[in-house]
């Protein structure tokens, strides 16, 4: 099932009202905009206004209603962007008014995610939530919900609604993409154990979209992933594997950006995507350390990661683009634990890298250990499995035979081959840190 979506490049209205502080509504008209430019919007005016409360029929006043059809008619708008969350009959109203299409702030944020997704789970992942959205948006009014009378032998009486068929393809085309994105989850529930049998530790990237997220994961892992200066540039997850100092290799994971009032449904479509957090050994909560709203941003962040379990989870507030400000320093603030707790940095400069890599080969620690084995000639499998994990840093053969190798690895990847191979860890295993 495919619905008509606003392309980019439409030329729009914006609405945006102003409630009361701490209303639920409440909204931040900048971030709007950015969205509409981010979706292709050419917005031709913002038109704002203030009210207690949202208004049942029309979401805004009736005389706002009246001079947002004028500013329509004047500038031949094609579409009307509404920086809130509209319910059906206000949207269906609405249209009937202006007499051009109406999208609210969750509809826009939707066709931007359905823009911007590139692989065959994440286009499943927007087209359910675009289903889902749609499905209490059919009640429309038009000529093609009138019931259909039956041409057929035998249907005398009134036949399906136009309303009816629409909503029991939205049910069969809901459970087809539930049955596919079942499937790929499983897969990526495979190589997520294939992960963590490894043993590889790994650090996942959060933050408030467009706070340079992408960003920092190309410059800690020398790669190419798409980064531009707009919200959602990146929906897909990437996975790089990165080298740190003292630890070895660890996976390194970029998930997609968070924003206010991110709509339920693509949290629970998204569920898959971002359960990579949930299994990540630390969290890099990358903040834009010059926005004056990044308390709030951190806040929202906070609130999707409480959403998906991933709460609990220790957290390096990673503050970025000091170098947009001449009176910010890369820096480490600690905790009372004396754990890194904040770093200062650019990722698009490289100041400070060398303090986060640091900070995580800190965190990390605990979880890899450096040494010396020492194998029998009778443990070739288990020397074979060591260079397959790629942890062997040096190999030397001693005059008895037996191999002694270097190490980094995890002490549990370790653990479970010496396991596998029915050799104690203690009688091999000699550790350069004690």
């Amino acid at each position: 099932m495919i619905f008509e979506r606003p392309h980019a490049g439409e030329s729009a209205v914006l609405v945006h009202l102003n409630f009361p502080p701490f209303y639920p509504e409440q909204a931040d008209l900048p971030e709007f905009i950015e969205l509409a430019r981010s979706a292709g919007a050419n917005i031709l005016q913002v038109l704002e206004g203030s009210r207690s409360v949202p208004d049942s029929k029309f979401f805004m006043g009736s005389g706002k209603v009246d001079e947002l059809a004028a500013i329509c008619r004047e500038t031949k708008a094609e579409l009307v962007l509404v920086n809130h969350s509209l319910s059906p009959a206000q949207e269906r109203n609405l249209e009937k008014v202006l007499q051009c299409r109406v999208l609210d702030r969750t509809g826009l944020i939707l066709d931007i995610f359905a823009k911007r997704a590139h692989t065959h789970e994440g286009k499943l992942q927007v087209e359910l939530a675009q289903l889902s959205y749609m499905s209490t948006r059919l009640v429309r009014g038009w000529t093609h919900l009138e019931r259909q009378r039956g041409g057929a032998i035998g249907l005398t009486g009134p036949g399906e609604t136009q309303l009816e068929l629409d909503r029991r393809l939205i049910k069969g085309g809901l459970k087809q993409i539930r049955k596919r994105l079942e499937k790929v989850r499983s897969q990526r529930q495979q190589g997520r154990q294939s992960r963590q049998r490894s043993g590889i530790p790994m650090i996942s990237l959060v933050g408030y979209t467009n706070a340079g997220k992408s960003s920092l994961f190309n410059r800690l892992t020398e790669s190419t992933v798409y980064v531009k200066d707009k919200l959602f540039a990146t929906l897909d997850p990437t996975f790089r594997q990165l080298h740190l100092p003292t630890v070895g290799k660890v996976i390194l994971a970029d998930t997609v950006g968070f924003i206010r009032h991110l709509p339920h449904g693509l949290v629970e479509a998204f569920r898959a995507t971002l359960e990579e957090t949930v299994q990540a050994d630390i969290l890099l909560h990358v903040i834009d350390a010059n926005d004056p709203q990044h308390d709030e941003y951190i806040e929202q962040v906070n609130v999707v990661l409480a959403q998906i379990g991933a709460d609990e989870k220790p957290m390096i507030q990673v503050f970025n683009k000091i170098d947009l400000n001449p009176e910010l320093l890369p820096a480490v603030q600690y905790n009372n634990d004396r754990k890194v707790e904040r770093v200062w940095l650019s990722a698009h400069t490289g100041t400070g890298i060398e303090l986060l890599q640091a900070a995580l080969a800190t965190y990390l620690s605990d979880k890899i250990v450096h040494g010396l084995l020492t194998l029998a000639p009778n443990y070739a499998k288990l020397r074979a499995q060591l260079y397959q994990q790629q942890c062997v840093e040096r190999e030397q053969i001693l005059e008895n035979g037996e191999w002694q190798l270097t190490v980094t690895i995890s002490l549990e990847m370790l653990q479970r081959l010496c396991d596998e191979a029915e050799v104690a860890v203690e009688t091999i295993f000699v550790n350069h840190e004690d």
